[in-house]
């Protein structure tokens, strides 16, 4: 949602919430009778209060006002009722004060949360996150604390504000050098961005150094092993990677976000074999690296004929995307590899 949207929805807010505390205003009906009534009422309320307090000594009195009281009774019953009036003055202004406080506080909640309603779950908690920051970040400067440092990091890093999580790690890492998280993710920030500056990293730079350590102190951590098979990969070390990445899924075993890179870094491997090579690049992210089925079924339990193989490859099936780029000679590799796995 827009933020020309959402002012434009705290703007009918406003206005639906000033109609409907005027609304009695608008309703008002001048009442002719309204000065006769006003004197006949007070003069019952004389007579009542008169016949109350009236004395022993002046009993005799009391038929004659009881007379009058009865017939202003009835000369009240005759009149035509009085309309609905206003709301009183300090009431209305109090219900448009209210309504104004919750049109405000509206704006600062519902609004908000209407606007993170049409994110999916991972970009609500991206713009959450993001708005946390700035009292993450000052904690962190007023306290010095490590793991204040490391809330801001995980924060910013989360938020894709990797200048801001690369200042929260470092100041984390002087107090505690051998701080896991701060140390892999400090690193990946460093190799990442020099990629993107173009420079080449060397195998043993300083961000690939943060990694390795990282991992050596948290082996068990799935993203100490994740960040290591990345970072070995882009230095061609692609034994070492796999090794490292598919580590990572047994320790995380629901987690998908290794699944391309170990297929690629299969097709690397497998360049001798059009077969492999073309499983891995192509179906190994979801059929599992040795077609045993992983986000797709396996392969190897499929029974699928040789043609039916061919057809889902070029046409796709269900959920499965179409390879119309797969042909010729790859095609055939596997459609071998996968023929004989079922076998």
């Amino acid at each position: 949602m827009t933020a020309a949207l959402s002012l434009t929805l705290l703007g009918l807010m406003l206005v639906a919430a000033v109609l409907l505390v005027l609304a009695p205003l608008r309703g008002r009906v001048s009442d002719p009778d309204a000065l006769e009534r006003g004197q006949l009422e007070q003069e019952r309320d004389r007579l009542f209060g008169e016949l109350r307090s009236l004395p022993d000594a002046q009993e005799g009195r009391r038929p004659e006002l009881e007379g009058r009281a009865a017939r202003l009774l009835r000369q009240l019953d005759g009149m035509p009722p009085a309309p609905k009036g206003s709301l009183p003055a300090p009431l209305l202004w109090g219900g448009l004060a209210l309504a104004a406080v919750l049109v405000a506080v509206g704006a600062f909640t519902f609004i908000p949360r209407w606007q993170l309603g049409g994110l999916n779950g991972s970009e609500a908690q991206t713009v959450k996150t993001a708005l946390q920051l700035p009292g993450l970040a000052q904690r962190a400067r007023q306290s010095g604390r490590v793991r204040d440092e490391l809330a801001w990091g995980k924060a910013a890093f989360d938020a894709g504000q990797y200048d801001q999580a690369a200042s929260a790690y470092a100041a984390a890492l002087k107090q505690d050098p051998r701080q896991p998280e701060a140390l892999r993710r400090l690193g990946i920030i460093l190799l990442t961005r020099d990629d993107q500056n173009g420079q080449t990293a060397k195998p043993n730079d300083q961000a690939f150094l943060l990694i390795r350590t990282a991992a050596q102190l948290a082996p068990n951590d799935p993203e100490s092993q994740l960040l290591l098979g990345f970072a070995l990969s882009r230095y061609g070390q692609d034994t070492l990677a796999l090794t490292a990445l598919e580590r990572y899924r047994s320790l995380n075993p629901q987690g998908r976000d290794a699944d391309d890179m170990i297929a690629a870094l299969r097709a690397r491997q497998n360049t001798s074999d059009p077969g492999l090579s073309t499983f891995a690049a192509n179906c190994a992210s979801c059929h599992g690296a040795g077609g045993n089925g992983g986000i797709g079924p396996s392969l190897r339990m499929a029974g699928l004929t040789r043609d039916t193989l061919a057809a889902v490859v070029r046409n796709g099936k269900g959920t499965m995307p179409a390879f119309p780029q797969i042909t010729g000679r790859n095609l055939t590799a596997l459609l071998a590899l996968v023929e004989g796995w079922q076998k």
